[in-house]
């Protein structure tokens, strides 16, 4: 496994592959400039997700979920356009994420905050973990996350034409315990997605990526960060009472 490579689709080896390694006006990729990328990106997702929130619309759910993974797929295929895609995958998935937060805010009293609060503080405790050596990021450790991302995607992928089909899934989303333990490994192995994410973020600017690459791996780190927070949210609503 080359350097660079991550089980975050987003984040992958031929990133490093098909990067052009020349020093233009543009600059390199640092990570500071990653890390200011990743501010930005947060504060319009929640500039966003706050507007769709008071407006309180299904519609901005369904335009941000489309726009979002239309944004996302232009970002993953075109990463030197990701200095505005970046921008505008955010702006999208802050109406999803707004509008389905609002929903769930609606039926669990106290989810959404605690749901942003846990993200947060997984995020800050992976942070710390990777920098401090805690977890080293080895072959062994990239091999590991890469499998178990892929097995929950066919999980992902097999519960929803399931679905589709009208078979029963509740014993997975149910609340049940087998639903509860799902959740948690699913939290689990997001989690180690971030360290991940950190990882090439730090290769990138140790390689010399070209500087709108701190738009792109910050991308990358957002969608772990949603799905973090999307899985977080559905098992905390498993231990919250209905209002």
């Amino acid at each position: 496994m080359k350097i660079g490579q991550s089980s975050n689709p987003v984040l992958g080896e031929r990133i490093f592959k098909n990067a052009t390694y020349t020093h233009t006006e543009e600059g390199t990729m640092s990570v500071s400039g990653a890390i200011n990328k990743i501010g930005i990106l947060t504060i319009i997702l929640l500039i966003s997700g706050a507007y769709a929130w008071s407006a309180a619309s299904a519609t901005f759910m369904w335009i941000g979920l489309g726009g979002g993974f239309i944004f996302a797929l232009v970002t993953i295929f075109k990463p030197d356009w990701s200095a505005w895609s970046a921008p505008l995958y955010a702006t999208f998935e802050g109406l999803f994420l707004g509008t389905f937060s609002g929903i769930y805010a609606n039926l669990f009293e106290g989810i959404v905050p605690k749901a942003i609060l846990l993200t947060f503080s997984i995020l800050f405790v992976m942070l710390f973990s990777y920098r401090s050596g805690l977890v080293k990021v080895t072959e062994k450790f990239k091999s590991g996350v890469i499998a178990a991302t892929g097995g929950i995607a066919v999980f992902y992928l097999i519960t929803m034409v399931m679905g589709l089909f009208g078979a029963d899934t509740s014993a997975f989303f149910g609340g049940g315990l087998l639903s509860i333990g799902i959740s948690l490994v699913i939290i689990v192995v997001a989690a180690l997605n971030l360290v991940l994410d950190f990882d090439f973020i730090e290769k990138g600017s140790a390689q010399g990526l070209p500087k709108h690459y701190e738009w792109y791996g910050a991308f990358g780190l957002m969608v772990t960060l949603v799905w973090l927070y999307l899985e977080i949210l559905r098992l905390l609503s498993y231990f919250t009472g209905r209002d």
